[in-house]
Order: structure tokens, then sequence, then C-alpha cells
């Protein structure tokens, strides 16, 4: 063993005790991650012509990819083979000491044959170097010293001593990406093994971030939520090649499973950048189910003309997810935010609050209130579970979503039928009033709850998450992001407030039916919305129709699965109107 082990030698000891979080690394991803340190130790070993210029990094980087050669054989897969030929060709250019772009090119190809194992797993969280400094203090001080300068109090009695990966001065240079691998996979033949079924990646991207910020390093790898962004930027871009070659290569289905996974890679940037440009992340969302749909349907050129839209709006969308840049923009955000995602839902308890107070039910408003409050902690605490017990579960959040809009479909379309149904009765005023007292007894007021249920919920666990994203940019924006909250809501009572008092100023019979239209038109737009989330879910097929509009206010978009859904509401709507107004004899 060589006394002068660059700190990859070392990386793998940072980790002696496990977490109890654990996950297995599959065959796949270990070998991925050894053949890029292989690749990255290479180039420091050979020049360009070919001469080497440090054995000892050449030595390493050929036992690294002797290592690879042993999990190859592990493992599956229709591409199995291929990745094998690949990281034989890469073996063979490292014995004829190729130029080292060379081997980099090859593992490129190498990693895309290998689909989302080969991508490197980025962090999914801000970066916590409380918790990273914790780890290094209780399991790496003693060898590697408090400031990760070698000299900790067993480095002496050890063999090779521990080198100062706290200073890029003392072990050389080292990138993030490369000390992130180490510590995953360890180094075949020494005391150091991997630890990537020991700690969870966001815990490694920790602690691997706490030994940058000793290097003075930590802005410009994973740390900042901007870094993160980008991070998930490269994955999705590199996800999204993945795809385009299995369509190429005529393997559809492990084309659209690549496309869904670059949706889920995109997940990290999107509630950040959703809170301050929805319309935006609207279109990137479209981008991608167009991606998804051509890939399905074998259609390589529409599937290219969408990746490179994609890769074209990335960076704006990336620049959306910086932290705010002073107190007045964050307020300005929230206040937004807040005003934004909350208008739909004060329309909906607006018009049904009215309802009752026009009817003479003012009794029934305590149901609605309840339904709101019931509302806002549902989404609460699903907020929390989406970002805990549900964090680990692919497109969780687009599910839970889409049956909430397909849920509120059911509801605000009976309500609305109920609601049109009654336009037409004889003697209006006295039989309303009648029929609506005895509908809401009959159960009409649980429906009407349900209603305010659905229109906070349906926002509220979002509008949660958006929060949690802006108050993760730092503790010095709490106030002002409070201060947004509360004028965000004052907002939102002055629009309640105007549709209270004129509301119920409207006749009856005009008020019953434009109230039965509004409430149609959310039950389109929410058929349309619920199925295309269950779509990016991969819960519900896409199949494309092309050179049909996307209309986002309208819930249209070019899929035959979203129009039928909606036809079919129109059929339902056509019959509630003709049974109606239909002349009866």
């Amino acid at each position: 063993m060589h006394s002068r082990k660059i700190p990859l030698l070392a990386l793998a000891i940072l980790v002696l005790a496990a977490p109890s979080a654990r996950s297995q690394q599959s065959p796949e991803r270990r070998m991925a991650n050894i053949v890029s340190v292989a690749v990255e130790e290479y180039a420091k070993g050979v020049d360009p012509g070919g001469r080497i210029t440090a054995q000892s990094e050449y030595d390493e980087a050929v036992g690294f990819l002797a290592e690879a050669r042993r999990v190859a054989d592990r493992i599956t897969g229709e591409q199995a083979s291929t990745s094998r030929a690949l990281l034989d060709t890469i073996i063979a250019a490292a014995q004829a000491r190729r130029p080292p772009a060379e081997l980099d090119t090859l593992n490129q190809r190498f990693a895309a044959s290998l689909g989302s194992a080969g991508v490197l797993e980025r962090p999914v969280e801000p970066i916590d170097l409380a918790q990273g400094r914790q780890l290094y203090s209780a399991n790496c001080a003693q060898c590697h010293g408090a400031r990760g300068l070698g000299d900790g109090p067993l480095a002496a009695a050890l063999d090779p001593v521990p080198p100062a990966i706290g200073s890029e001065a003392l072990s050389g240079s080292i990138s993030p990406e490369t000390m992130y691998r180490v510590v995953a996979v360890g180094i075949s033949g020494t005391s150091m093994a991997g630890y990537a079924d020991a700690f969870t990646s966001q815990q490694r991207w920790n602690m691997v971030e706490y030994v940058m910020s000793l290097r003075g390093e930590a802005a410009g790898s994973a740390a900042g939520t901007d870094s993160i962004a980008a991070g998930a930027a490269r994955r999705v871009s590199a996800l999204l090649d993945q795809s385009l070659a299995a369509v190429r290569q005529g393997h559809v289905e492990a084309a659209g499973d690549r496309a869904f996974d670059a949706y889920l890679a995109f997940e990290p940037i999107e509630a950040p950048a959703r809170a301050r440009n929805p319309r935006m992340v609207a279109q990137m969302e479209k981008l991608f189910a167009d991606f998804k749909g051509a890939v399905r349907s074998n259609d390589v050129n529409g599937a290219q003309a969408a990746r490179d839209r994609i890769e074209l709006d990335m960076p704006a969308v990336v620049a959306l997810t910086r932290p705010a840049g002073s107190a007045v923009e964050a307020f300005w955000q929230s206040f937004v935010i807040i005003l934004r995602e909350g208008f739909e839902a004060i329309l909906v308890i607006g018009a049904v609050v009215a309802f009752l107070l026009k009817t003479g039910n003012r009794e029934r408003l305590r149901s609605i209130w309840v339904g709101v409050a019931l509302g806002l902690v549902a989404s609460a605490v699903t907020a929390v579970a989406l970002r805990t017990i549900l964090s680990s579960v692919p497109a969780t959040s687009e599910i839970i979503e889409g049956v909430t809009l397909l849920v509120a479909v059911v509801v605000l379309f009976s309500v609305s039928y109920w609601l049109i149904s009654r336009v037409e009765a004889a003697k209006w005023q006295k039989f309303i009033r009648e029929k609506v007292t005895h509908a809401l007894e009959r159960g009409g007021g649980r429906a009407l709850a349900f209603v305010a249920f659905l229109a906070v919920y349906r926002e509220g666990a979002e509008t949660a998450l958006f929060y949690q994203a802006l108050f993760s940019e730092g503790s010095h924006l709490a106030v002002p992001l409070s201060l947004g909250i509360l004028a965000g809501f004052a907002g939102l009572a002055v629009i309640f407030t105007l549709f209270y008092r004129y509301g119920v100023r409207i006749p009856l019979r005009p008020f019953f039916a434009v109230t039965s239209v509004l409430l149609y038109y959310m039950a389109f737009v929410f058929m349309g919305k619920g199925i295309r989330e269950l779509q990016e879910g991969n819960v519900v097929s896409m199949s494309v129709i092309h050179g049909f509009p996307h209309v986002e206010a309208l819930g249209l978009y070019p899929t035959w699965e979203t129009v039928l859904a909606q036809l079919v509401l129109v059929a339902l709507f056509v019959f509630a109107l003709a049974r109606t107004f239909w002349p009866r004899r």
C-alpha cells in the first residue's frame, strides 16, 4: 500500500458508524461510480500524449477498473452485455495508455448504457452542513483531525497516514463528485469499504460538503440551492439523452422509463421555481409530457424537438430557484403566492357562502368553515408527508393531486347539476327556499362543506411546499416571508368580502345559473388537469394527439386520455341541460 495515497484512499474511512436510514446500492450504480473515479484518476496519471506522469495514479485507475469488471459480472438486463463490452473497451484503452479524453468519452457512453444508474445521485434537499459536521466529528476527526489536516489522535498509528482531506494545499485537488463516489464505493484491496449501503445519498452529500467547506470550496459545489438545481438540471439532461438513445435503438419501453426518470429528476427544481413563476414551470411540464409521449409513440423527431426546448428553457427555470435577493423581494414573492393560489379557493367558497345566505341557510355556514379548516389541516399534513414518509415514493405529489382533482370533479359536477336543475322551477322564490332547505337537510350541506374542503386542499398542500422551499433559503427571510403571508391573507379577505356583499344582491335565478356554470367550468378544467397529473405520475397512459391545442386555462392537453375524459363531462353537462330545459308533456 503506497504511503502517498491521495484523499480517495482515506475518504472511505469517513463513515465508521452507519445511521439508521439505509439503501441498497445496485451493482450498476456501484460500477458507474467506480469507473467514473477510475477515469478521473487516469487523467491525473496520464498526459494527453499517453505518457505516464504519475505511476501511482495510473495504478489506482487500473485497480479501480479491475474492481469494476468484477462487479460487471453481477449486472443484468437487456443492456448488460452492451455495458460490459463498453467497460472492456475502457479497460483496453487504459492498458494501451490512450489519451484521457478518449476514456472520458467512452465513460459517457458507458454511463448512458446503464440508464438512470449511470447518472450521479444529487442532493434532493438543501445541504445540511450541521449534520455533515456532526457525522465528521463523531466518525472522522479521530483520524483526520478536527479541521481535516490529517492530525487526529489516531493518525500516527495508521498506515497509510490519513491524508489532510481538509486542505487542498496538502492533499491535492478533488471534486465533490469524486469524493462522493469514493465514499460510496470505497477502494478494493484496502481496509476501506464503501458505505453506499450504510448512508443515504443525502447524508453522504452532507458529509462531503462539510469536508469541502473545510477546504474553502463549498461555494462552488453542491452546498447551495442553486447548485442543487444545477445538478438536477444536469441529471435531467443526461436522462433525456439516455431516453433518446434508447428510442433510436428501438427500445421504446426503456426510453419511456428514462423519460419518466427525467421528469422525477426535475422535481427538486419544480417547487421553488413554481413558487416564483408557475407559468414557466407549467410550460416545462408540458415539454416533459411531450417528450414522454413522443418516445412512447416512437417519434424520434418529436422527442428531439421537445428535448431541445427543455435544454433551452432549463437555465431560466434554474435561475428561479436562487434565493431572494432582498427582504422586499421575499415579501412580494410570499404575497403573490398566497394571493395567486388562494384566489380560486376564495372564488368557490365565496359562491357557496353567498348561495347559503341567499337561500336563508345562514346556520349552515358553520359546516363551510369546518370544511375550510379541515382543508388547511389536511394540506399541512400532506405537505409534511410529502417531505418525509412519502419522499422516496416516485411522483407522489402528482398522484395525490391527480386523485384530488378527480374527486373534486365528481363533487363539483354533482353540485353544479343540482343547482342548474332548479333554475327553471315554477314559483321560483318559495319553491327554491323549500327545496334547498330540504336538500341541505338530506346531505346537501355535507356536499357543500366538502366542496369548501376540496377548494382549500386542492391548492393548500402545494402552497405549503412552496413556503417550505422559500423559508429554507435562510432565517433572515423569515420575517418578510411571514409578513407577505399575512398581507396575502388580507388581500384574500378583501376579495371574499366583495364577493360576499355583492354576490347576495344578484337575483336567485341568474345567481344559480352563474354559480352552476362556474362550478362546471372548474370541474371541466380539473378533469383535464387530474388526468394530466396521473399521466405525469406514470399512472395513466399518454397517447399524443398531434396538432391538438394545449390550453392551460381550460385544462386542454393534446392527449386522447385527457380529451376523452373531458368529452364525457361535456356529454353529462348536455344531458343535465336537456333534462332541465327540455319541455315536459
